[in-house]
């Protein structure tokens, strides 16, 4: 998925959320970390040791953490995915904003970048097309709710022909 040494789930988020973090603080603290994960310190630590040696973040116990160069580019490619899945989700399938990004932050470290990218085109199909937009948003909402049939399909589209 990324062009860095294999990365576990947990150490993407880490770097995700040093990510988010650093975008507002311009450094993160590993208290801000386990606060935004709802970790313990202890945890927060042992990443942190992991993610410096792999390179990835500036790291020193009691210091303030920042990220390297490379590590910006994998904290920017993870975050592109999240939010890839995030908007498909909420854009296309009509998920609650936060089930989405819960769901998200799971599927981003599973789903392949290529399947990601297709999503995440699928999602600008969706938003741009002049045949999709609101009746066909809400047309899938209703089938997510209420289901049809092949002969609702029909008549559905028999009536746009018509107009």
């Amino acid at each position: 998925m990324s062009s860095t040494p294999d990365l576990t789930a947990s150490q993407e988020d880490y770097l995700e959320a040093i990510y988010h973090i650093s975008a507002k603080k311009m450094a993160a603290r590993a208290k801000d970390i386990a606060e935004r994960l709802g970790v313990r310190g202890s945890s927060v630590t042992g990443a942190l040791r992991s993610l410096g040696a792999l390179g990835l973040i500036n790291y020193a116990p009691y210091d303030l953490i920042t990220l390297t160069g490379k590590g910006k580019v994998v904290a920017e490619e993870i975050v592109k995915r999240h939010s890839a899945l995030e908007r498909f989700l909420v854009n296309v399938l009509g998920i609650d904003e936060k089930e989405a990004d819960e769901a998200a932050c799971k599927m981003e470290h599973a789903v392949p970048k290529p399947i990601i990218e297709r999503l995440a085109k699928y999602s600008e199909y969706v938003e741009k097309c002049p045949k999709g937009g609101v009746s066909w948003e809400s047309g899938f909402g209703y089938y997510c709710k209420q289901g049809c049939t092949t002969e609702d399909c029909q008549r559905c589209t028999a009536e746009d022909q018509q107009v």
